[in-house]
C-alpha cells in the first residue's frame, strides 16, 4: 500500500525561531520557513530527505533520538559541535567517555539536544 509513498518524519519545538538559527547556524542545515503555516519549518537533509519541525505551544521534548547524524569520525563531530556551544548529553545507564560518546557497545555515538530539548545525535557510519 505505502511501497511509493514518499513518507516524511516531524517533530515540534516550542520556538520555531531558536529552532530555525539551531538547524541553519550551528548544525549547517538548510531550512525553509512557511509563515503561512505557523512558522512551519522544513529541515532539507542529504538525499532529499526533508523532516518537518512544527511549533507547538504545549511541546514536550521527546524522550528518544529524534534525528541521527551519520558522520565518518564521532570525535571530530563531537569537537566541531561543542566548538559550537552545543553539550553533549550524558546517561547514567549509558557507558560513555569524559566528552559523551558510548563506543563499543553498537556503534560509536553521542547524543545532544536542540534548543527544544529534542534528543539528535551523531552515530558512525561506515
Amino acid at each position: 500500500m505505502f511501497t511509493d509513498t514518499r513518507a516524511w518524519s516531524s517533530f515540534s519545538v516550542d520556538d520555531t525561531g531558536q529552532a530555525e538559527r539551531f538547524y541553519t547556524d550551528t548544525l549547517g542545515l538548510r531550512v525553509s520557513r512557511d509563515d503561512d503555516m505557523g512558522g512551519l519549518l522544513t529541515l532539507h537533509l542529504a538525499g532529499g530527505r526533508d523532516v518537518i519541525v512544527y511549533p507547538k505551544a504545549d511541546h514536550t521534548p521527546a524522550a528518544y533520538t529524534v534525528l541521527n547524524f551519520p558522520v565518518e569520525d564521532v570525535d571530530r563531530a563531537v569537537d566541531e559541535l561543542t566548538a559550537r556551544g552545543v553539550r553533549f548529553a550524558r546517561y547514567p545507564a549509558m557507558p560513555q567517555d569524559e566528552r559523551g560518546i558510548m563506543r563499543d557497545n553498537g556503534p560509536t555515538i553521542a547524543w545532544f539536544t536542540d534548543p527544544a530539548g529534542n534528543i539528535l545525535s551523531v552515530i558512525e557510519a561506515g
